[in-house]
């Protein structure tokens, strides 16, 4: 019944975790050295023993690592990301979509699931445009590249945008984008049931869009705050990760949950439960978690009963279970001595 974790990082490895439900614990069981922040991983689709992962650098690197049927893993190969410090990552069977954060561009590197997996080729495509924060919107910031309905979004934190392409005689042009408040940030997106959500970093706030197919225009349904009870302008508290996993038998109603990190209080950073079925966008719960910089987290195991998070200074990585159909979270395993966690996947 144990089950694997992949855990990126701010550290020069990806660990490997197991979790046993059984007995409530999370242990370390390896880590592969792939170079300096491999902040975020991502699996080949149809081979999850085939991981890609990006590493946070100014002259940005992609890695590929393969692991056997114990766990164990090794760098297969690797390539420049195209762009500074590469920051997330989206994979077809024949592509990989990288944010590069710092320069602001799109990377599209052709990749196949056998060596040498990670293919000459690549495509950059600059972002344009910048924000009022003069600290962290000067020039585009790409944050996140998300797969959808026949489009790549890409969110700009830099130019409060997210950019839509499609893809036109094999390349992926730019053909609209959806426009957010001046100064909010948007990091994170998700799309379900005909609605785009969207974490807002700079303002801790989720946005949600009504999102019809291209080259029809978004309408904005909703924004609200990612905090029963925030802090003034300008604030420390800063929204990471959102997720929305789809409702099932065990779990009917649709929740999204984001994550607020640098939270001043002892008992750490929150996760925040939002109700958004229809046109509802209600935060309905906080969770008090213990973590201190809450970056990413994962759900996972059967009908994404778990969720996995990790605190990039402090706290380590922690395992929560689902309950009161999903608009709660209980502890069920810990484990305090792995190192800046920033990402993760359930093997």
């Amino acid at each position: 019944m144990a089950t694997r974790i992949l855990v990126a990082s701010y550290t020069t490895s990806v660990q490997t975790l197991i979790f046993d439900p059984l007995t409530s614990t999370l242990t370390t069981h390896s880590a592969v050295q792939v170079g300096h922040h491999p902040s975020w991983i991502e699996f080949y689709p149809s081979d999850h023993s085939l991981v890609f992962a990006c590493v946070e650098t100014t002259e940005g690197k992609i890695v590929a690592l393969k692991y056997d049927d114990s766990g164990n893993g090794s760098v297969v190969a690797e390539s420049p990301s195209g762009g500074a410090d590469p920051c997330h990552l989206a994979a077809t069977k024949d592509e990989l979509f990288v944010a590069n954060y710092s320069s602001g561009s799109l990377s599209v590197i052709p990749i196949a699931s056998h060596h040498p997996y990670l293919l000459q080729g690549c495509v950059v495509t600059p972002l344009h445009g910048s924000g009022p924060n003069l600290e962290r919107q000067t020039s585009p910031h790409a944050h996140q590249v998300l797969l959808s309905d026949g489009e790549l979004l890409v969110a700009d934190l830099g130019a409060d945008r997210v950019c839509r392409f499609s893809q036109r005689d094999g390349a992926w042009i730019l053909q609209g984008q959806v426009q957010y408040a001046p100064g909010s940030g948007p990091r994170h997106t998700a799309v379900y049931d005909g609605a785009l959500y969207t974490l807002n970093e700079l303002d801790s706030t989720l946005s949600k869009h009504r999102f019809p197919t291209l080259p029809t225009a978004p309408s904005l349904i909703a924004v609200k705050s990612t905090m029963l009870n925030p802090p003034a302008l300008p604030r420390d508290m800063l929204a990471a990760e959102l997720l929305i996993p789809p409702p099932n038998s065990t779990f009917s109603v649709l929740y999204a949950y984001v994550s607020n990190r640098n939270n001043p209080s002892p008992d750490g950073d929150t996760i925040a439960i939002f109700s958004i079925a229809g046109d509802d966008l209600e935060l309905v719960a906080e969770i008090s978690t213990g973590l201190k910089h809450l970056r990413g987290m994962v759900f996972g195991g059967p009908e994404d009963k778990w969720l996995v998070a990790g605190g990039a200074e402090g706290g380590g990585v922690k395992i929560f279970e689902r309950i009161d159909g999903g608009k709660g979270l209980k502890l069920l395993a810990e484990d305090s001595s792995v190192e800046a966690p920033t990402g993760f996947l359930w093997v």
